[in-house]
């Protein structure tokens, strides 16, 4: 019984995860973020896996991006500027794309 009920927990997590991200990419689309930034290739700004990959493992990375994205930045990627996204985007929803970000 053990077995079965460890087995149904596990599937139930490995089917919610990919509408979990398909929300967090739906939020993304819905903010215009997507306009700009590929998850998997540069459009005007970075890609997100580019992203990820220049902050991996910094222990601020989070705060940092949040930061950015809600003032706007340049600089960072060439000379594209990114516009301030709050207050259009709230705390929370920018701290979720973030998070989001930083997973991939």
């Amino acid at each position: 019984m053990k077995l079965l009920v460890s087995a149904v927990l596990a599937a139930s997590a490995i089917a919610a995860a990919p509408a979990y991200a398909a929300s967090e990419k739906d939020l993304a689309t819905s903010k215009g973020c997507l306009a700009c930034h590929g998850i998997d290739n540069k459009i005007v700004g970075p890609g997100y896996k580019e992203i990820a990959a220049k902050y991996k493992g910094q222990k601020d990375a989070e705060a940092k991006l949040i930061e950015k994205v809600k003032k706007g930045a340049s600089g960072t990627w060439g000379p594209a500027a990114m516009p301030p996204q709050s207050p259009a985007s709230s705390d929370a929803d920018i701290k979720t794309l973030v998070q989001w970000i930083l997973k991939m």
